[in-house]
């Protein structure tokens, strides 16, 4: 009986091992198809990826057009916050007009039609912007790009504020050459920067010194065949001789724009008396919010004191004799284009300072950062100049007494003809407290984008 028992346990074992190897082809077959399932998976998540990455591209290349026709924008200060965003529509729509830009269009709700960027792939953009609902002075921009499977949506924001005019990154800067005739001075009281020159004159001598050079800050020169010209010993930017020239002197700069100030704006000011031929100069006199009159060319024999506005229309040749305290600003309504004869002389002493006290300059205590706007006039300074608290602004520039002066601005000559420093003069350049956009130079606004503001939308 024991043979018999034998072979019925190797018939066992044969059909254990039949049923072990079907379940290990069961757990093969399985894995081979978790693994063909999990490959067409990836392949599916890598063809999703792409077309993520594509719509991500097509949104951001919608983000960069509409930044580069946005940043062309400029509205006028004068335009009222409820008018901004039709003004922003208007000119994008000129803009990209007269510019043969045929594909991008900007509807007058604010829509941005679609645009094909590759047909091939279905990669395109669309968009929209509209005012913030909460805050005028913000440009919201959507764009959406991608195809007809994957799209994503990219919100932005762009302020609305004024322009800052680069300009008022210099000390001095003139139109014509500059001519410092004796030894200057002139001194960056917080950064070297503060004293930094330029001049846009296409002289061929640009800057004349007859004496010694001491300056804090680099000159800056916009035409390449200029030449500058020291008699003395040079010091620039704390470097001497050929080292100083070289290193604090470059010619051949992209000049920046010459913004002339909008004198018209300061004439809701001027509500006080008004002086004509007939009023009596010869005594000191304070002179409050006054107009003087076109034509009267009046010379003041005594001591004046001007609180607020003095607005001077043109033509005119206005002289003060003596000394002369400004407690608000000097505005003269002149033409850079065409200034005539028209001058301001200053033959005493004269500072600026700032607005007196009382209510009837409330309002025109908010207009800061400026001292004296007269484009169209020349203004000469023949006494000591001690103090100029904002922007100058003039078509020719003369001093000719003592100068030692702290400069809390930007002194700007419209005129191609020289501004001439006579004698020892020290200009102290201290702009720590000046304004980014001064009186009368809140021309037009601009939309500045916020990178701060980028965000992928869940839509």
């Amino acid at each position: 009986m024991a043979p018999v028992k034998k072979k019925s346990e190797r018939l066992n074992r044969r059909g254990a091992v039949l049923i072990i190897s079907m379940i290990f082809v069961l757990i093969f077959s399985a894995l081979a198809v978790s693994m063909a399932t999990l490959s067409g998976t990836n392949v599916q998540l890598a063809s999703n990826q792409h077309k993520v990455g594509y719509a991500i591209a097509s949104t951001e290349s919608g983000l960069e057009a509409m930044r580069y026709w946005l940043t062309r924008v400029e509205i006028p200060s004068s335009t009222p916050p409820s008018n901004y965003f039709g003004t922003i529509v208007d000119t994008l729509q000129t803009d990209l007009t007269d510019n043969g830009i045929l594909n991008i269009t900007v509807l007058i709700d604010g829509s941005i039609l679609p645009v094909a960027l590759d047909s091939a792939n279905g990669q395109g953009f669309e968009g929209e912007i509209i005012i913030d609902g909460n805050n005028p002075n913000i440009l919201q921009v959507y764009t959406t790009g991608g195809g007809s499977e994957i799209t994503r949506t990219i919100r932005v924001y762009y302020d609305i504020e004024p322009y800052e005019y680069p300009i008022f990154d210099f000390g001095l800067a003139t139109k014509g050459p500059l001519h410092f005739l004796g030894n200057p001075t002139i001194i960056g009281i917080n950064s070297n920067s503060e004293a930094d020159i330029f001049i846009d004159s296409q002289n061929p001598l640009a800057m004349l010194v007859t004496g010694h050079t001491n300056f804090d800050g680099d000159i800056s020169i916009s035409s390449a065949t200029a030449n500058v010209d020291f008699w003395g010993s040079v010091k620039i930017g704390g470097d001497t001789g050929k080292k100083a020239i070289d290193n604090h002197i470059t010619i051949g700069v992209e000049p920046p724009e010459f913004p002339v100030p909008d004198t018209q704006h300061f004439l809701q000011y001027a509500t006080g008396d008004v002086i004509d031929s007939s009023t009596d100069l010869t005594g000191s006199m304070t002179l409050t919010n006054v107009i003087i009159a076109a034509g009267t060319d009046p010379n003041f024999e005594g001591n004046i004191t001007i609180e607020g506005i003095l607005y001077i229309e043109q033509p005119n040749i206005v002289t003060f004799s003596k000394n002369v305290d400004v407690r608000g600003m000097i505005v003269a309504d002149g033409d850079v284009n065409d200034p005539g004869t028209n001058s301001i002389s200053f033959l005493g002493n004269f500072a600026t300072n700032p607005y007196p006290s009382g209510v009837e300059f409330d309002a025109i205590r908010q207009e800061t950062g400026s001292s004296i706007l007269a484009p169209g006039f020349a203004a000469s300074f023949e006494g000591n100049f001690s103090a100029i608290g904002g922007v100058m602004a003039v078509s020719g520039v003369h001093f000719s007494g003592n100068v030692n002066a702290i400069v809390k601005g930007t002194i700007i000559n419209y005129s191609e003809n020289p501004t001439v420093v006579e004698g020892n003069a020290t200009l102290n350049f201290d702009r720590s407290d000046s304004i980014k956009v001064p009186a009368g130079f809140d021309i037009y606004r601009i939309l500045t984008y916020n990178p701060a503001s980028y965000e992928e939308l869940a839509l």
